[in-house]
């Protein structure tokens, strides 16, 4: 991934400081290492955006935030990938996470239209937590790991392609210019 593209879409310090509602992290936007455009914070950005959006938890944000300030990772990816779940994709993933859940820890299905999705205290909701957050984990993990391998391979690939256009761009130099002295000497 070619560090200009990804500038296209994160957010810069400078644009940030003007929102009203971040004048509590003003001292964050100071520190360029946080927003630095490299393989590895790329990659570390990836892996802990990734997993925070598969925890049903709130505060999925801060706590994504908080990881890539500590790793040095590239702080808006890691925010941004938080979006991943959100109203459209939640129930698809977490409907993926309980049945995950509930294969791992050898517990049955639960119809879905059994449980009191507006009791919190209900039996029902109660019995489908542990096989719910097991497969939250999991995917959490599986996503992590694979996003982070997929962002740094990616990377990789794309300056493999450019140092190869560049010596492919040098080759037909080199021949045009030895083309030239020859027909001069001629």
């Amino acid at each position: 991934m070619p560090k200009r593209s990804l500038r296209k879409f994160l957010p810069t310090p400078a644009r940030l400081k003007d929102v009203k509602g971040l004048g509590i992290f003003r001292d964050l936007f100071d520190r360029h290492e946080l927003w630095h455009i490299s393989r590895t914070s790329i990659a570390r950005a990836t892996a802990i955006g990734l997993f925070c959006s598969m925890v049903p938890l709130p505060g999925q944000m801060i706590v994504a935030v908080f990881v890539a300030i500590r790793v040095g990772a590239n702080v808006p990816l890691a925010f941004s990938l938080i979006f991943i779940t959100n109203p459209l994709t939640m129930p698809v993933i977490y409907l993926t996470a309980y049945l995950l859940g509930s294969a791992v820890l050898n517990a049955p299905v639960i119809d879905a239209s059994a449980v009191d999705w507006l009791d919190p205290t209900s039996p029902e909701l109660l019995s489908i937590w542990p096989s719910f957050l097991v497969g939250c984990f999991i995917m959490g993990v599986l996503v992590a790991f694979f996003g982070y391998f997929i962002a740094d391979g990616l990377w990789r690939l794309r300056i493999a392609q450019r140092i190869s256009e560049r010596a492919r761009r040098h080759r037909e130099r080199k021949a045009q210019e030895k083309q030239k002295r020859d027909s001069s000497s001629r």
